[in-house]
């Protein structure tokens, strides 16, 4: 029997141009598994209407008669339809106060919820992910952005003839034009006022490590944790030194009779504390890419900012593209989107000023930024989902909970089942 699955246009802001499944893996799944697709039409989506026309898709406006709905970012609560599937980032798994009233619509309209970041393998690591999209672009906006804001104070560098990623053509043109900036450093060197250049990265994933294949194009040299003292003295200003920081970096048990155990750290956070601050005095750029709830020791507190903030504070920019309001980065107070893509904190008066003037410490908090790369984003999106779209399709949801045929990765994703929630998330009822 053909099933058929509908793609939702995204309309989060005029910025988000990405897709689930791509024209490409539209057609396969009508070729290789009989699943139709309906495509909301879209003005906007980086794959346009005729591109998935041609790959046998239906393209209309109401895709109500789909078994199951495919969308990238949260659908407005009002478009939710009784007993249907939808797959989607839904931001409710930490409880997130914005995103609760459109968790209680699908509980109200009995819909099933299946979250992409959920889909993970039995080491718990994510399968569908945008995250290196996310790094390679918030590592660009921050070097933009540090450009920028040294040439606001006065301060020639190469960095300020990097542009924002929404300004590239595509990942190429940005490749060759930091490669580029590169040279220049190299040969001329930088300014000694932002020498020694460090740019810290707190975490090690998949977001991580998209940041980090930005920096590995400008002449690096990787250092530890611990060597950080030391090149404040002696370094060259011909390269840029990266370090990255792991949790047991970042974080020390209370006790002192006890040693760092990362198993023990995941289970009980509240024994541990930060000690991350010693190392910010050093940083001329944070690249934040860590997972952060409420149980976790911030990176950086309001107190500690405020109590060490000078004109001549070493660390410029933060790019927070882990995006928790109020969360690792406890002075990051909201998010921003490509067309203002930064803000100025300033730790002495606890306010804030759009762009990267005025005093304090300018902060990258784009929550969307794979957006900026929409065509590679996307291809690579679909093509990690690709394998779970047939079971996701066509699993029967009329049956129990516990009588759901779908692989463990895909099982484990689902919030919701028929407007309640599935034993692995039932905290989540506590934010309701």
């Amino acid at each position: 029997m053909s099933l058929t699955l509908g793609i939702r246009r995204e309309d989060k802001n005029k910025w988000e141009k990405r897709t689930p499944i791509t024209p490409e893996h539209v057609k396969k799944l009508k070729d290789e598994h009989d699943i139709n697709a309906i495509i909301q039409t879209s003005p906007i989506r980086i794959f346009n209407d005729k591109e998935y026309q041609y790959a046998g898709a239906k393209i209309q406006e109401d895709i109500s008669a789909a078994d199951v709905i495919f969308a990238v970012k949260e659908i407005p609560q009002h478009l939710f339809e009784k007993n249907k599937t939808y797959v989607f980032f839904s931001h409710v798994i930490k409880g997130q106060k914005k995103n609760i009233p459109m968790l209680k619509k699908m509980m109200q309209q009995e819909c099933t919820l299946i979250e992409y970041e959920k889909i993970t393998d039995d080491k718990n690591r994510r399968l569908v992910f945008f995250g290196r999209y996310a790094g390679l672009a918030g590592m660009v906006d921050s070097l933009w952005a540090f450009g920028q804001r040294m040439k606001w104070k006065g301060i020639k560098t190469p960095f300020s003839e990097i542009e924002q990623t929404i300004k590239y053509k595509d990942l190429d043109e940005i490749k060759d034009h930091l490669n580029r900036v590169g040279n220049k450093i190299e040969k001329s060197g930088l300014n000694k006022l932002i020498s020694p250049m460090v740019v810290g990265f707190a975490g090690y994933g998949n977001v991580s490590r998209g940041a980090q294949e930005i920096i590995d194009m400008l002449p690096i040299r990787e250092i530890q944790p611990s060597q950080l003292e030391a090149i404040q003295e002696n370094y060259s200003d011909k390269q840029i030194y990266k370090v990255v920081f792991k949790e047991e970096d970042m974080v020390e048990p209370i006790s002192t009779e006890a040693e760092f155990d990362l198993q023990d750290y995941y289970k009980n956070p509240h024994l541990y504390r930060s000690i991350f601050q010693k190392y910010i005095p050093r940083l001329s750029i944070l690249m934040n890419c860590i997972y952060w709830d409420e149980r976790y020791p911030r990176l950086i507190t309001k107190d500690f900012i405020e109590e060490n903030y000078t004109l001549q504070m070493k660390l410029q920019v933060i790019g927070d593209i882990s995006v928790d309001i109020n969360g690792a980065i406890e002075f990051n107070a909201k998010t921003t989107d490509p067309s203002e893509p930064v803000f100025v904190y300033n730790p002495i008066r606890e306010d804030i000023i759009e762009g990267f003037a005025g005093d304090g410490v300018v902060i990258m908090s784009v929550d969307n930024l794979p957006c900026e790369l929409p065509k590679e984003s996307s291809r690579s999106f679909s093509e990690s989902l690709m394998p779970f779209i047939p079971y996701i399709v066509k699993a029967d949801y009329s049956v129990s909970f516990e009588k759901l045929d779908l692989p463990p990765e895909i099982k484990k994703a689902v919030i919701l089942y028929n407007g309640k929630l599935t034993p692995g998330y039932e905290y989540i009822n506590r934010f309701l």
